[in-house]
């Protein structure tokens, strides 16, 4: 798929590939910070998704044109996801959102598990990645061990994860990146001790996935899922799963659908126009980089986008560090984090502060962000984040706008 974006990364060629960038509200701009919730949607991917609906809407498996370019469709968007997950494409799993597709995957897993099994979850994730399998304390009377984060630093403490695991443990599952403070974790590492432990592990990407080129053979991982609609794809959820677990493990499934990886792991009918409008998303980063293949120019996209959002989120941090009565959370700018800036002003609540900064054409989201551990350690589950995230669209002049008028509310405290 060919756009208008250039490998140079010029932002005012980007932004018209959005349209959402037009809008205004109260005769201001609007500059959209709520990336980590979702991002905007460029228009190659609502062209991908309209020219599904209107030109190979079909369901599949069917001897006729449309369900054979339907068939096509997914198995080129499972291919694109394949080549950005460094992965095959029968490791490719579709599904409603990251959510169901862990829930379902706990489920399936657990009925192999026994009363008393352990499972290790994080203090930092979202709680896709907590609750889903939590609920296998209720329906299989496993035990649930946690790893803590520092408040002070915004890190997990990997130094416990060693003993949380033991012969008893069946799954470790860890965030890839923190939603609520932008922390990178080293999943890595916790793969390796699962796997030393003869345990599965599974990541959550989600917000991981916006920022850094996955590479699931360096991470280890056994599963590992994320969400196209936090990188300006339609809402849709992909998994990876190595192939042999995808085919050993006890999907529920209705009795005559595929017994095959990846399609045994899907339920029903799928959001077909979304799978078309994922891979174009992903081809579209693509097109930003440059490289003979498309995880090449993926990999150059990243590295270009995470230059230019490492500059505006550091400039976003020690702006909003140095006002008065703002206090920000996570990780510092010189540490290893992706491009959010979660910060609170005084104790005034997330969600006053975020419509203040909307009559201001300034959409920041607020609240926990389902990660409400992360909060409750803060001791302001109350009160609430207020979370400023870069993406490709963001200018400097939208942080700086930002910053004045956090400037403004804090001076009223």
């Amino acid at each position: 798929m060919e756009t208008a974006l250039s490998n140079e990364l010029p932002i005012e060629e980007i932004r018209r590939e959005f349209p959402a960038l037009l809008r205004e509200h109260n005769g201001f701009p609007v500059a959209y910070f709520d990336g980590p919730g979702g991002t905007q949607v460029p228009r190659a991917v609502a062209e991908a998704m309209t020219d599904y609906l209107f030109n190979h809407n079909a369901n599949t498996h069917w001897e006729y044109p449309t369900s054979n370019e339907t068939d096509a469709i997914i198995a080129d968007a499972r291919t694109a996801f394949a080549e950005m997950f460094n992965a095959s494409a029968e490791e490719i799993v579709f599904g409603q959102n990251m959510t169901s597709l862990t829930f379902h995957l706990a489920h399936a897993l657990g009925r192999g598990w026994a009363e008393g099994d352990e499972f290790v979850v994080t203090e930092l994730d979202h709680h896709a990645n907590v609750d889903t399998w939590r609920s296998l304390e209720r329906d299989r009377g496993m035990v649930c061990r946690v790893l803590p984060f520092d408040t002070e630093s915004g890190q997990l403490m990997l130094d416990k994860l060693p003993g949380l695991i033991n012969e008893r443990t069946r799954i470790v599952a860890i965030g890839a990146a923190s939603n609520a403070i932008g922390t990178i974790n080293d999943a890595a590492y916790a793969c390796r001790l699962a796997r030393e432990a003869g345990a599965l592990s599974f990541v959550d990407a989600v917000h991981f996935a916006p920022h850094n080129l996955i590479d699931v053979k360096a991470i280890g991982c056994d599963f590992l899922a994320c969400s196209a609609y936090k990188f300006y794809g339609p809402h849709i959820g992909i998994m990876f799963g190595r192939k042999e677990l995808l085919e050993s493990t006890d999907f529920p499934k209705l009795r005559p659908s595929p017994d095959e990886a990846p399609e045994r792991a899907e339920t029903g009918t799928l959001g077909q126009e979304a799978i078309a409008g994922a891979a174009a998303a992903v081809d579209l980063i693509a097109s930003i980089g440059t490289g003979s293949s498309r995880r090449e120019r993926l990999a150059s996209a990243f590295a270009r986008m995470h230059a230019k959002d490492n500059d505006l989120t550091r400039k976003l941090w020690t702006g909003l560090a140095s006002i008065a009565n703002v206090r920000v959370y996570g990780p510092g700018p010189d540490a290893e984090r992706t491009s959010l800036v979660s910060f609170t002003i005084g104790e005034i609540p997330s969600a006053e502060v975020s419509r203040w900064l909307a009559a201001r054409g300034l959409f920041l989201s607020h609240g926990d962000f389902y990660a409400a551990t992360v909060l409750e350690r803060y001791d302001i589950e109350e009160q609430g984040f207020v979370r400023a995230g870069i993406s490709v669209y963001t200018t400097a002049e939208e942080v700086d706008r930002l910053l004045e008028a956090v400037g403004e509310i804090a001076a009223s405290v």
